[in-house]
């Protein structure tokens, strides 16, 4: 997520606060000491450069994994693929999404410092809408992610019951589901329960983590946090056990006698999706833990700080969550790019490169097994 968190943060936070904008927040001296100080010229350079290196990463992460789904169709692939490409679309459109807003409020800054005007907030109904898209774009990668680790850990614990459960229809309702919790919550504000505010340094809106908070904004905060890190929680639990199951079924194909070597054989395609698949599970968990952890444990911290009366200065709290939230936007950029290096080709040049005679065999007998198998499908 380029922007607010990966999934969803406005590129343009990144560089806003080195371009001497005024402070959204009046009370503070310290923060406004830059207000009477000469506008440096504003370089977007940057901002623009990721915007559009993650778009453009999303888009070529989505055809690989539609040319993908064309490949591997009606095959145990799909309901991964699907998950995958819901996902990708949802980086994509939170990336765009976001960063236009916060792309606006940025220039709208800007112009108000250089014709000398006084700071304004924008309106209350951007600002709700902005924080909406937050939110929405914040948690669908999450909850995805989690989505996309269960249906793995089924498909390889338990095989048998995944083919049947684990639907095209089932997936699509599952997406249904996910992006409904997600739109509720962000929703919510929307309806008076909770608000959204204008944060430091004055570029995004989201949920009010500090000062005066009602039981509704301490409330909300802290179900948006605890349901990221829940949904973290689950993924690392189930690519953990998926993990371990791949490595025991290995170990234990190995002491195999040559007259079950044919029959592993014939699994190999089989099984070397499910250790692609699993390559690309561990390595966007790996990227939403980093990215998305301190975000979210640092909102749990300051909102139950400020709710104890543990008052601290704007700056103490703003600086640090501005550089979490700057975490949380990379989570759009990195994602796709999983898809794109740790593709099944990619990894056997990789191998190939380490173990060359290994890797050749084991390329050629997964392409063979492949080509029998597209043959019985047809």
């Amino acid at each position: 997520m380029d922007t607010v968190f990966t999934s969803s943060v406005p590129t343009v936070c990144q560089h806003s606060v080195d371009l001497n904008i005024s402070s959204p927040y009046p009370h503070d001296p310290s923060l406004n000491s830059t207000a009477s100080s000469p506008l440096s010229p504003p370089t977007y350079a940057i901002s623009y450069f990721t915007m559009t290196f993650g778009a453009l990463s999303n888009l070529t992460a989505l055809a690989i994994l539609s040319k993908s789904y064309t490949r591997f169709h009606r095959r145990a692939k799909t309901p991964f693929l699907i998950l995958a490409v819901a996902l990708l679309l949802t980086d994509l459109a939170g990336h765009l999404l976001t960063g236009s807003f916060g792309l606006y409020l940025h220039l709208g800054r800007v112009r108000r410092q250089r014709a000398a005007a006084r700071a304004i907030e924008p309106p209350r109904a951007f600002c709700k809408m902005f924080g909406a898209f937050m939110v929405f774009f914040g948690l669908s990668p999450l909850l995805l992610g989690c989505a996309m680790a269960v249906e793995r850990c089924m498909g390889i614990t338990q095989s048998l019951q995944h083919s049947a459960a684990v639907t095209t229809a089932h997936v699509r309702l599952c997406l249904l589901l996910l992006f409904t919790v997600a739109c509720t919550f962000a929703a919510l504000p929307l309806l008076g329960v909770g608000s959204y505010k204008l944060q430091f340094p004055g570029t995004w809106c989201f949920l009010p983590v500090r000062g005066s908070l009602s039981t509704a904004d301490v409330s909300l905060a802290l179900a948006f946090s605890s349901l990221g890190l829940v949904a973290l929680t689950v993924s690392v639990f189930c690519n953990t056990v998926s993990g371990l199951t791949l490595l025991q079924a290995r170990f234990s194909n190995q002491g195999l006698k040559q007259t079950t070597s044919r029959r592993h054989r014939s699994s190999s395609p089989l099984q070397s999706l499910d250790m692609e698949m699993m390559a690309q599970l561990a390595v966007i968990n790996v990227v939403s833990c980093v990215c998305w952890s301190p975000f979210l444990i640092y909102i749990t911290i300051s909102v139950r700080q400020f709710y104890k009366g543990h008052i601290r200065s704007d700056e103490e709290y703003d600086k640090p969550l501005l550089l979490a939230l700057r975490m949380a936007s990379w989570n759009q950029i990195l994602d796709p790019w999983v898809y794109i290096l740790l593709r099944r080709a990619v990894l056997c040049r990789v191998c190939s490169l380490l173990q060359p005679n290994r890797a050749i065999s084991t390329q050629n007998s997964s392409c063979t097994g492949s080509e029998r198998q597209e043959i019985r499908l047809h």
